[in-house]
């Protein structure tokens, strides 16, 4: 997916008043939810923000990629190549979590050590922005609000997408499979040796010192020298 443009809500802004592109067209280009634009255009949120030109002072469109895009609601506004740096995506560390939703990760992460027990802590913790420390608890229960815990999905609670989680599965799965066929390789080609042979398959050394012998009569040595 490309990246937004420069203070997307800004952009949406401007689009709304200075275009008729539908509010999924502007959605789909200012990576915003199809609700969240008409909220904007109704007045009903993000009150007060300052429209922004994507054509002059970001250099983001075309007036004639927008009068492409008027022309054909099925169309996808296309972006300019640009030098600007783009902003580096986070990738890795805990997911950012809202204070108001911080209550449900109790729940969240009692879903998925229950239903994906392949998920490793780590995965557990990005998914939804908790620590290892904080599953360990919900997982043996002694956490301070352990009575009240009820699992829940966390993408139904907002604490992560369908995607990530998908994605975090999938992960899972390949590496339970090869740990898998790790342990089913190391069990092979291991044979206990046997009386009859060594550990190498080899035939083991005859001590005829071991063996009977036939007895032998001395003095009938003798006569026979004789």
């Amino acid at each position: 997916m490309a990246a937004p443009p420069l203070m997307p809500k800004a952009t949406a802004v401007w689009l709304i008043d200075n275009t008729k592109l539908t509010f999924e067209q502007i959605a789909d280009f200012c990576d915003l939810h199809k609700l969240q634009v008409q909220a904007i255009a109704d007045g009903e949120a993000d009150i007060g923000i300052v429209g922004m030109d994507p054509i002059v002072q970001t250099n983001q469109l075309s007036a004639e990629e927008i009068k492409r895009c008027e022309d054909d609601p099925r169309a996808r506004l296309k972006m300019l190549k640009s030098d600007l740096p783009q902003p580096v995506t986070r990738t890795k560390g805990p997911r950012y979590t809202p204070v108001s939703k911080r209550a449900d990760r109790p729940d969240a992460i009692a879903y998925l050590i229950k239903t994906y027990p392949e998920l490793i802590d780590a995965q557990v913790a990005r998914l939804v922005g908790t620590t290892k420390d904080t599953i360990e608890k919900v997982r043996n229960r002694t956490h301070w609000n352990a009575s009240n815990i009820k699992p829940h999905n966390p993408v139904l609670l907002g604490l992560c997408k369908q995607s990530d989680l998908d994605t975090a599965l999938r992960r899972a799965q390949r590496r339970v499979a090869r740990e898998e066929a790790a342990q089913g390789k190391s069990g092979e080609g291991v044979t206990t040796p046997t009386p009859e042979t060594t550990a190498e398959g080899e035939q083991p050394e005859v001590n005829l010192g071991d063996q009977d012998q036939p007895d032998i009569d001395p003095d009938a040595m003798i006569r026979g020298m004789g």
